[in-house]
């Protein structure tokens, strides 16, 4: 598939679809979030086959050796065979997946602030709760 011989690491992120986009790849290897060898790298970086990549996005943390190099994006399929990720690794999100469905809907942070009709809703949902019981 890839007859790629010299690719940069973020390139080949993007090509094996971890990051939608080559930027996204880059900023994450600048912010310390794929290692090599358990070290940081620069997105210029030239993997090799055989090398193993911590890749954290988000809540995942996965472990995966490159099989083979490629500096085109394809399809999911494809995109697939460019490594392989540990059965560790599998293990570990596969349990840290099992941990963050257990702990339910508690774990729901929202990511915007609440508009007019939803501050009220706390307001009343407050002095609910603090005001002394009449009866």
């Amino acid at each position: 598939m890839g007859d790629d011989s010299k690719v940069r690491l973020d390139k080949w992120l993007w090509a094996a679809r971890f990051f939608k986009t080559r930027g996204l790849a880059k900023a994450a290897i600048e912010g310390g979030k794929v290692q090599c060898r358990g070290e940081r790298c620069k997105p210029s970086r030239e993997p090799k086959v055989g090398e193993q990549l911590q890749i954290r996005q988000g809540f995942e943390q996965r472990t995966v050796t490159i099989l083979e190099l490629s500096g085109q994006r394809r399809g999911a399929a494809e995109a697939q065979l460019l490594y392989e990720e540990t059965a560790d690794s599998l293990r570990q999100r596969e349990e840290a997946a099992a941990k963050r469905k257990a702990m339910g809907p508690g774990l729901l942070i929202s990511e915007h602030r609440p508009n007019k009709k939803q501050r009220r809703q706390i307001h009343q949902f407050r002095n609910a709760r603090n005001s002394p019981e009449d009866g």
